[in-house]
């Protein structure tokens, strides 16, 4: 076989020296945006009065990039902590001079009539209720990744897009970075050959979140609107803001939390337009014991016909692959492309020899800079009203999304396994990746962080066909019914029909 990861051709400090020192590129229009109509017979005003919700960390983030824009006025600030909610506006008039209104809860903004956008930056299990309930009320809609929470709810926020003609922006913001632009160009234009590998890498370390116990709320939190469309249940995490990510009952794990830009951008370069055909996931939550329960160590694999996605996560202590932590490898017949996080990197011929860097000329912070790009395409296009002009549409956010959430289902659906187990399935498997390889390694990372395989075991998720077309699972009643989840009252996804 001819693929670069059949053997390694350079030493992964040649590399990192590469990436390290890693061009620029146009600006890029998503190739999916030509399916999506236009409503060019609408124009917004000359601003554009915002909200955002949950705003924490990342979208205090959206607050402060937002606000900087000069189409945008910011008039709501929204979150169901109200300490950290009135200590953002607080935070915010010194720092702009204007003070926005705060709100509890989202819908009091939704009411207002003069509001045009919505920015979603809550935990996962609101991204998709939010933003549907946002375009319901008339609003066009930026949401954080993962769109969705589970497969059903990002066709639903797709739907409701469509539905209601709303511009609805992913925020996978490397599809706006000029590095990670210059890079897939570089893949789908045919440099490296033939190009049937990506694989995406979240080497993010994730140290234990504590004992698990029973915990209550901090006083200034709203905790059944915290909860909202998710079932009721206790709190039982120490830490009750940012935790949550590493429980399904509200998170999705790293490979749908910074892993889902690396699986985006994957798709991306090799071209796929679907969920895959078929998946297999292997991992675990190991090195310690602690309240959460989302795999810390997970490999997943995804065949698009004749088209493979390898996708690993570590969070436990590991040195780099071809000089990337958190980014993405393309193996062509010709080279590979290897990008680190938020688009520095190179192409090389398979003698090793750098051909291309990508994102050289980047100055400040890539991933402000990237996230500025995205708001900047997002503004653009809710002022032409035509969902083409997005760089990430919300179908993009819900396919690489939906990828997490199909290798999780097969996860959470295995059973411990002895490695040699994990190595038979894998090897069975098939795909373009050296799948035995890959465990190798993962094997390899874990002992070096004193993980005794045989003493705790791997979890060898099922192998699941997937129907990409109506995007549920050939003949697995099991593994169809972790597409959706069971809602509360008056939190409800809605069906397509409502």
């Amino acid at each position: 076989m001819s693929h670069l990861t059949r053997r390694r051709f350079l030493s992964d400090s040649t590399i990192a020296a590469a990436v390290l020192a890693a061009g620029s590129s146009s600006h890029f229009v998503s190739p999916a945006a030509e399916a999506l109509g236009a409503d060019a017979d609408a124009s917004a005003g000359d601003t554009l009065n915002v909200m955002v919700c949950g705003v924490r960390s990342r979208g205090y983030d959206h607050v402060r990039l937002f606000a900087k824009n000069r189409e945008c006025h910011i008039k709501y600030i929204c979150d169901v902590d109200e300490a950290i909610g009135q200590r953002r506006v607080g935070e915010f008039e010194k720092q702009f001079g204007y003070r926005p209104e705060f709100v509890r809860d989202m819908r009091r903004g939704f009411d207002d009539k003069d509001l045009d956008v919505v920015v979603v930056a809550t935990p996962n299990h609101w991204h998709t209720l939010a933003g549907i309930w946002a375009m319901q009320a008339g609003k066009d809609v930026y949401v954080e990744k993962p769109v969705s929470h589970n497969i059903l709810e990002g066709q639903r926020l797709v739907e409701a897009a469509r539905k209601y003609k709303k511009i609805c922006q992913t925020g996978t913001q490397s599809r706006s970075i000029e590095g990670v632009i210059a890079a897939v160009d570089y893949v789908q234009t045919g440099k490296l050959g033939d190009v049937k590998l990506a694989r995406g890498l979240c080497y993010n370390r994730r140290k234990a979140i504590g004992a698990k116990g029973a915990f209550e709320p901090p006083k200034s939190v709203d905790y059944n609107l915290w909860v909202g469309p998710a079932e009721m249940q206790p709190i039982t995490r120490p830490q009750f803001h940012y935790d949550w990510h590493w429980q399904y009952h509200w998170g999705n794990g790293d490979i749908n939390n910074q892993g889902v830009h690396q699986m985006d951008v994957a798709r991306w370069g090799l071209g796929i337009d679907s969920l895959s055909d078929k998946v297999i996931s292997y991992g675990g939550r190991l090195g310690y014991v602690d309240a959460g329960d989302t795999a810390n160590t997970q490999v997943a694999i995804h065949l698009f016909g004749d088209k493979t996605i390898t996708f690993e996560v570590r969070g436990l202590p590991t040195d780099p692959l071809y000089g990337a932590s958190i980014g993405d490898i393309f193996y062509g017949t010709e080279g590979i492309v290897a990008l680190g996080n938020w688009g520095k990197g190179v192409a090389m011929d398979l003698n090793g020899k750098v051909v291309r860097h990508f994102g050289e000329n980047v100055k400040g912070s890539p991933y402000e800079i990237g996230t500025v790009s995205h708001i900047q395409n997002f503004v653009d296009a809710v002022k032409s009203r035509n969902p083409k002009h997005l760089n990430a549409e919300i179908r993009e956010g819900h396919l690489s999304a939906g990828l997490g959430h199909a290798a999780t289902i097969s996860y959470r659906l295995g059973k411990r396994a002895s490695v040699r187990e994990v190595k038979a399935a894998v090897e069975a498997f098939g795909g373009d990746d050296d799948n035995v390889q890959t465990l190798d390694r993962a094997v390899a990372h874990l002992k070096d962080n004193g993980v005794n395989v045989e003493e705790t075991p791997l979890t060898l998720g099922a192998v699941l066909q997937m129907d990409a077309k109506t995007e549920t699972f050939v003949n697995n009643s099991a593994a169809n019914a972790m597409l959706s989840r069971t809602y509360r009252k008056n939190f409800e996804v809605p069906a397509l029909e409502n």
